[in-house]
């Protein structure tokens, strides 16, 4: 019985500091510590900067996306834009051209990834811009993440991806919000632990090629820390992309993302303490590790609870919260309500980290995917 108990209060515990008490420890220490100023101002010398936006399919977006980067408030002749065209069947490559791209490459399809390393290869920046097709920055985003690379230890800056939507049903907008803000106490600390796809930049020196099975936006901050250099958010540099409009093509989005992502957390050491300091250790296992883990947690907590009926008041009490907190994940599908919605959200979340566990133990890691129907 004291087993039980154990495994029931730890679980409970853990998911309570991944989601609750580490956000708040970590404003604490922030607190504690003061906050260092943001080292972000008018570039008095501009480095020449290559934005890479590698893209499959995107004829729908990847005008407007080619003219937004040329609009941006950075020096042009210190501003390449290349398009690469990971196999596209539409004409991304030919409407690339038209809105003025400066290089467009027309590569065979091998996935994301593999794109973006064929465009540093041929890129001529000292610094490595990244966006996807369907994110359009704010005109001084590119200033804003420049600026960060001020400090020579930085190798890595993830811009804020702001989520538009129009009457849609997904609420990745609100759990957006709250990742931006914990990512922001990360950053003044140990360095953040993950980025997003949408907006951020490398130096040439820091750039780690990766394979197509990985990603940049989970590989490059754990990995760049590695080799002693830092990763940080700057969120002045501001993107907005549309989000998927339903809870499923959320759903399916993050289970391909999960897919890679184990793939990450099982082979790559993304979870091993080595070249690590213990402050961004414990933002691994606390915004990374807890996470990751969570849907086993809840697994586990539900389980013993049911085991330790009977055994004191507490349990039946804890058993009910459980079983509320599921049916009102059940009814968000069909109520329209925000609370419901959220926790329906947030059951989707939980499953999507174990579809894409039995997606890669069953037929590995994909390489390429196509777009969420309603974000372009």
């Amino acid at each position: 019985m004291l087993a039980l108990e154990i495994a029931f209060w730890t679980s409970v515990a853990l998911l309570v500091h991944t989601h609750l008490a580490y956000p708040l420890l970590l404003w604490a220490i922030a607190r504690l510590r003061g906050r260092a100023p943001a080292a972000v101002g008018p570039v008095r010398e501009a480095p020449d900067v290559s934005l890479i936006v590698a893209a499959h399919d995107e004829e729908a977006v990847i005008e407007r996306k080619v003219r937004n980067a040329l609009g941006l408030d950075y020096p042009r002749d210190r501003l390449e834009v290349i398009v690469a065209s990971d196999g596209s069947s539409d004409r991304t490559a030919e409407l690339a051209r038209i809105a003025g791209a400066d290089l467009v490459l027309e590569l065979p399809r091998a996935g994301k990834v593999a794109a973006q390393n064929a465009a540093v290869e041929r890129a001529r920046g000292e610094l490595l811009a990244f966006s996807d097709a369907n994110a359009f920055w704010a005109p001084d985003a590119m200033l804003q993440l420049v600026a960060s690379f001020a400090d020579p230890r930085v190798g890595y800056v993830c811009g804020q991806l702001r989520l538009t939507a129009d009457g849609s049903a997904n609420e990745e907008g609100a759990y957006w919000r709250y990742e931006m803000a914990v990512r922001e106490l990360e950053s003044d600390l140990g360095g953040i632990t993950a980025g997003n796809g949408a907006i951020y930049a490398t130096r040439r020196d820091s750039y780690i090629v990766l394979d197509s099975a990985r990603g940049h936006d989970l590989c490059f901050p754990f990995a760049m820390t590695k080799r002693g250099w830092r990763a940080l958010y700057a969120p002045g540099a501001v993107a907005e992309e549309k989000m998927a409009p339903t809870i499923g093509g959320e759903f399916a989005r993050k289970r391909r993302m999960m897919n890679r992502t184990w793939g990450v957390v099982l082979r790559d050491g993304m979870l091993s303490p080595r070249g690590y300091g213990p402050l961004y250790s414990f933002q691994m296992i606390s915004h990374r590790a807890l996470r990751y883990a969570s849907p086993f947690l809840h697994l586990l907590a539900l389980g013993t609870n049911l085991a330790l009926l009977g055994h004191g008041a507490i349990y039946t009490v804890t058993l009910a919260i459980q079983a509320g907190a599921i049916v009102a994940a059940a009814l968000g599908a069909v109520i329209p309500i925000r609370p419901l919605r959220l926790a329906h959200y947030y059951a989707m979340v939980e499953g999507s980290i174990l579809a894409g566990l039995w997606d890669r133990l069953r037929s590995g890691t994909a390489v390429t995917w196509d777009k969420v129907e309603g974000t372009r």
